[in-house]
């Protein structure tokens, strides 16, 4: 039997000693990753933005979680949404969520919430906010964005808001802005005028300017619509708390 070479023993033990973040350290630096490794991010949603958000963050080295999502994996939600396959359809995504980030970090704690966030449990959900670095809300019920960024602005915590990826193809379109800077959208649009109402003067969104499909009816969806504006958003949190341009 032929013995591997001193250099391929060499290379297989570099690897083996190779981190699963080591990549990520040599980008942004230590002190950097260890304030993603102690952040705790508070996710609403697990379809085709949060699931994503959640895929980038976990391999970003965020280690702690609360997600909440009511919902079971569909076979509609295959076409767009991470945690959506034929051997997920029936789980919750907050079951199939803890599976899969704890294959890409077995040292990650999550708390999962099944339910709809609504004013009827809303005290409940809250006090698991507690600690909180930062909210993502990838939710598509306006009642209920309406109430998490009111909850947020109540507590001090941060949070971005995902606006529509519906009915829309061009992924280049996304841009990141306060609510009260953003046009075309049309969840963008009813979210400003209830925003004014309640008193809340900012908020930090990711929106498209691409004009959606007013024919597609139900709401239509690709792949990398809704990928795109995940990964946005979980850029946006990852520089908000190591404070890193990426410019």
């Amino acid at each position: 039997m032929r013995l591997p070479s001193k250099n391929k023993i060499r290379k297989l033990k570099n690897v083996e000693a190779e981190s699963p973040l080591s990549r990520t350290e040599t980008l942004i630096g230590k002190d950097a990753l260890t304030k993603l490794n102690e952040a705790k991010i508070a996710l609403f949603g697990l379809g085709g933005v949060g699931s994503y958000v959640l895929e980038a963050l976990a391999r970003s080295g965020v280690k702690n979680f609360v997600l909440v999502d009511n919902d079971r994996i569909s076979p509609s939600n295959i076409n767009r949404q991470l945690l959506a396959l034929h051997s997920t359809v029936g789980q919750f995504k907050t079951e199939a969520a803890r599976n899969r980030v704890a294959d890409i970090a077995p040292d990650a704690r999550l708390t999962c919430l099944n339910l709809f966030y609504s004013a009827e449990n809303a005290a409940k959900t809250e006090t698991h906010l507690a600690g909180c670095s930062y909210i993502v809300d990838a939710i598509d019920t306006v009642s209920s964005k309406l109430l998490l960024i009111e909850a947020a602005q109540r507590l001090h915590i941060p949070i971005i808001s995902s606006m529509g990826t519906g009915n829309k193809l061009d992924l280049a379109r996304f841009e990141v802005a306060d609510i009260f800077k953003t046009k075309v959208c049309p969840l963008a649009r009813v979210m400003r005028s209830e925003l004014k109402k309640r008193g809340i003067a900012s908020l930090k969104t990711v929106f498209s300017t691409e004009e959606p499909c007013i024919s597609c009816k139900p709401p239509a969806s690709i792949a990398f619509v809704p990928a795109a504006a995940g990964l946005l958003i979980a850029s946006e949190v990852i520089k908000d708390i190591t404070g890193h341009s990426m410019t």
